[in-house]
C-alpha cells in the first residue's frame, strides 16, 4: 500500500484540485498579485493571521509555542518562470527576454500568455545550414498582428506558458508546478494541521526564480528559529539523463546540498529519522545547479537553521513540468509528522 492509498482519500483528491486551480494562475516573478489573492482567500480560515509585506509575500501565523516547542518557518515560492517583451517590430513580431531561468530548448513552438490575456507562440528564425541550436536572440513571439500598430503586446508586458494541466497515469503535467505544487502541498499542510507543540509562520513568497529576495525580507521579519523550504528538484531518471539520485515517485527528497548551501546537518537527520520511523520513502537531494529560497532564509538576521523538502520534478522550467501524486502525498504525509513531533533541536 502506498502513501497516497493509507492517506485519507480527500487529502489526495484536495492537493490535486488545488493544483489544478494554481497552475492555471499567471504569476511571473514580481506579479504574484493574482496567484497570492487565490491562496489567501484559502487558507484565512484555517490561521491565526494573515499579512501581506512590502514585497507582496503572503505571511500567515498559526500555531502557540509550548515549552518544549519552536517557531518554525515553512516557505513555498508562488511564482513562476516567463517571459518579458523587449521590443517590437514593424511586422509586429515580439522580441524578448527570461524572467527567471529558460532553457532554450523547451521554447519553439511553446504557447505563451500575456497577463493582459494576449496570447502568441514562439518563433524561431534558422540560418541556413545552420547546425547549433538557436539562440534566444533568434527567438520571437508571434501574438497574431501584422504591424507595430495593431500589436497587442508592448514593451515591459510579461507572459507565462500557456499550457491546461493533465494528468497521465498517476503523474500531473503541467507549467508552473515549480512551485505551485510546494504551495498546494503546504496549504493542504495548514488546512490539516492537528495538535502541535510547535508555532508556525508560512511564507508564500515571491520572486524566487529571479533572486530569491522576497523569502529573504520574510524571513528577516519573523522570529523564527529554524525553517524549511518546499520546492521542487530535477530528476535523473529519464534517458541519459545527469547523474542524479532523484526519481519521480520516491518520494520527497531531503536536500543535503545545493548550489547556494548546505542544509542544517540537524535538520536533515530530523527529516531521515521522521521518514524512516513512519516508513514514508524519501530520497537524498545534492543539486549541482540551482537553489532554494532556503539560501536566503539561513542568512537572515543572525541566522536561521534551514532545510529543504523537494518534490521530484521532470523537465523543469519547461511548459510540461511532470510530478508524481504519490510524491505529493508523501511529501505531505512527512511534513504533516514533521509539525506536529518534536524539533530538529
Amino acid at each position: 500500500m502506498t502513501i497516497v492509498d493509507s492517506l485519507n482519500g480527500d487529502t489526495v483528491e484536495n492537493i490535486k484540485g488545488l493544483l489544478r486551480e494554481l497552475v492555471q494562475i499567471p504569476a511571473p516573478a514580481g506579479h504574484e498579485g493574482r496567484v497570492r489573492q487565490a491562496i489567501q482567500e484559502i487558507i484565512t480560515p484555517h490561521v491565526d493571521s494573515i499579512k501581506v509585506d512590502a514585497l507582496g509575500n503572503l505571511i500567515a501565523r498559526k500555531g502557540r509555542k509550548a515549552a518544549d516547542g519552536r517557531h518554525i518557518l515553512l516557505s513555498a515560492h508562488m511564482d513562476e518562470i516567463g517571459v518579458i517583451a523587449t521590443h517590437i517590430d514593424a511586422n509586429g513580431f515580439v522580441r524578448f527576454t527570461s524572467v527567471g531561468a529558460l532553457f532554450l530548448r523547451y521554447l519553439p513552438g511553446g504557447h505563451v500568455r500575456f497577463l493582459d490575456g494576449a496570447r502568441g507562440l514562439v518563433g524561431v528564425n534558422i540560418e541556413p545550414g545552420q547546425t547549433k541550436f538557436p539562440s534566444m536572440e533568434q527567438m520571437f513571439l508571434d501574438v497574431g498582428a501584422s504591424n507595430r500598430q495593431d500589436c497587442p503586446v508592448q514593451v515591459g508586458d510579461l507572459a507565462v506558458f500557456d499550457r491546461p494541466m493533465l494528468e497521465i497515469g498517476n503523474r500531473v503535467v503541467g507549467k508552473s508546478l515549480d512551485n505551485r505544487t510546494g504551495v498546494a502541498v503546504l496549504i493542504e499542510v495548514i488546512r490539516s494541521l492537528g495538535e502541535s507543540p510547535h508555532t508556525f509562520t508560512f511564507v508564500f513568497s515571491v520572486q524566487e526564480e529571479l533572486s530569491r529576495q522576497g523569502a529573504m525580507t520574510a524571513a528577516f521579519a519573523s522570529d523564527a528559529e529554524m525553517a524549511i523550504a518546499v520546492d521542487v528538484t530535477t530528476s535523473g531518471d529519464t534517458p541519459q539523463a545527469a547523474r542524479m539520485a532523484v526519481s519521480l515517485g520516491g518520494g520527497p527528497a531531503i536536500k543535503v546540498r545545493d548550489q547556494g548551501m548546505i542544509a542544517d546537518a540537524r535538520i536533515v537527520r530530523w527529516m531521515a529519522d521522521s521518514a524512516e520511523q513512519a516508513g514514508i520513502p524519501h530520497q537524498y537531494e545534492v543539486l549541482e545547479l540551482g537553489t532554494t529560497d532556503a539560501q536566503m532564509i539561513q542568512v537572515a538576521r543572525e541566522g536561521i537553521p534551514s532545510g529543504c523538502l523537494s518534490i521530484p520534478l521532470r523537465y523543469l522550467h519547461s511548459p510540461a513540468e511532470m510530478v508524481d501524486l504519490n510524491d505529493l502525498a508523501q511529501t505531505y504525509a512527512l511534513l504533516t509528522r514533521l509539525l506536529t513531533g518534536k524539533a530538529a533541536f
